[in-house]
């Protein structure tokens, strides 16, 4: 088969052994993946997969079963699937444990499948199932228009909660569109006085965040009481002074959490939640997927120039 492959922090179409379904795997024949920040990351030498994983970058994909490996059941050759990866999405076929499995929502084509599960079981995981957003609340996402904003966006609205956005201006529209109630542009407003005033001085319940560090005391600032701060990203660093007291104040929470190294009976919790809890709201058109532009799967390493710029809104699409 072929695989995008790494070398010298460049992306390489190449032909690489087909995977060989290990004891609670299936191989699945790819027929759409996704670009995500850490595939990026992967290329440039910071986010290594874990141990045992498939080396390809590619954390989610679409296709159809083609192998079963011993002690599966449930699944079959020719069922159409989408799954939550470790890593090889950026291939032809990939091995996947049977637990990182999702059937393919109803209504929705294969492709439009592979936008789904990294970014579902990300939000889910964080803003539900850990931070436990309630209907009434109000919900802070950075990064409003990535892949996993425009998915926390929808699912914020579907939960009955008010959501807020904090993007370049020239997404703020289809973001609006999506269900934000207020979208704020980073680059030129300040985000934690855009909140209290939109909030009456409450400040937002739940704030999901991709920026990290840049972001940590603003977030303190614009928390709500009780409030809860999840950092699942650190492109504004890793490192920052936190002012323990001002969190205190607000009886606040603050959690930083990844997806991709967890232990595969957590992210088969995770899938299996999002299988009962997402997938109904996908099926009945409250949450879409949100989808940029699609780029052949040799043409990668361009899908991923368009990742760095950050023009994109949603997903960018790799078809085999």
């Amino acid at each position: 088969m072929h695989a995008i492959v790494i070398e010298d922090k460049r992306l390489v179409w190449a032909e690489v052994p087909d995977p060989e379904p290990r004891d609670g795997e299936v191989v699945v024949d790819v027929t759409a993946t996704a670009v995500n920040r850490a595939d990026v990351l992967q290329r440039q030498g910071f986010y290594p997969p874990p141990p045992g994983a498939p080396v390809y970058p590619g954390l989610e994909c679409s296709g159809v079963i083609s192998a079963v490996g011993p002690g599966v059941t449930g699944h079959h050759v020719g069922e159409r699937v989408c799954a939550l990866l470790s890593g090889g999405g950026y291939a032809e076929r990939v091995a996947v444990p049977a637990g990182q499995l999702l059937p393919v929502p109803a209504g929705l084509s294969l492709v439009e499948a592979a936008t789904l599960p990294e970014v579902a079981c990300t939000v889910w995981s964080n803003v539900v199932d850990r931070d436990r957003l309630r209907a009434g609340e109000t919900l802070l996402v950075h990064g409003g228009g990535s892949g996993i904003g425009t998915f926390a966006v929808q699912l914020g609205v579907a939960l009955g909660a008010t959501v807020l956005v904090t993007a370049r201006g020239a997404k703020h529209e289809r973001l609006l569109a999506l269900g934000a109630s207020l979208a704020v542009d980073y680059t030129t407003d300040d985000f934690v006085r855009a909140v209290r005033d939109f909030t009456g001085g409450r400040g937002a319940d739940v704030i999901l965040d991709i920026v990290g560090a840049k972001y940590l005391a603003r977030n303190v600032e614009a928390l709500a009481p009780d409030g809860r701060i999840t950092v699942i990203g650190m492109q504004g660093g890793s490192s920052a002074e936190l002012d323990l007291g001002a969190l205190m104040a607000k009886r606040g929470r603050v959690s930083a959490t990844s997806l991709r190294a967890r232990p595969l009976e957590d992210k088969a919790r995770i899938v299996a939640g999002v299988r009962d809890r997402v997938w109904p709201l996908v099926e009945a058109g409250l949450v879409k997927p949100i989808i940029h532009t699609t780029f052949p799967l040799s043409e990668a390493a361009e899908a991923q120039r368009l990742m760095e710029s950050s023009d994109h809104l949603g997903k960018i699409l790799l078809q085999s």
